[in-house]
């Protein structure tokens, strides 16, 4: 069950190639990821230590990497990979992903948002 507490990444610039047409695939692009992670041990339970916690850090970092690693089409298909990679990797009850793209005039953004549980069975990250 997740706690009420919460870690937030706000608007992480991420450089991808996505996009439908050659010619958005071409160059890299400027994406905005913000996460909201709830973490499995609530904030009281952890002793002022960095282990005890999800590092934000290490998850901008994976996340960077995980964005270069190949092209994709859709920023719904980068949006789940991102949300999946965390719950594997992090010990995190829950992820909600909101991923900014800049492309259609007249608009400041598109946006696509997910939240993805750990299913109850599944044993967190350590």
């Amino acid at each position: 069950m997740p706690t009420p507490d919460e870690i937030h990444v706000a608007n992480l610039a991420l450089n991808v190639h996505v996009g439908v047409t050659d010619a958005e695939q071409s160059r890299s692009q400027l994406l905005a990821v913000s996460l909201t992670i709830s973490p499995i041990r609530g904030f009281a339970d952890l002793n002022d230590g960095i282990e005890n916690t999800v590092n934000y850090s290490s998850v901008c970092a994976v996340v960077r990497a995980l964005a270069a690693t190949h092209p994709r089409r859709l920023i719904e298909t980068l949006a789940s990979e991102i949300a999946e990679t965390i719950l594997a990797r992090f010990p995190v009850a829950s992820v909600d992903v909101e991923l900014r793209k800049y492309i259609l005039p007249d608009t400041d953004y598109v946006a696509v948002r997910l939240t993805r549980h750990r299913p109850s069975e599944e044993p967190p990250a350590q």
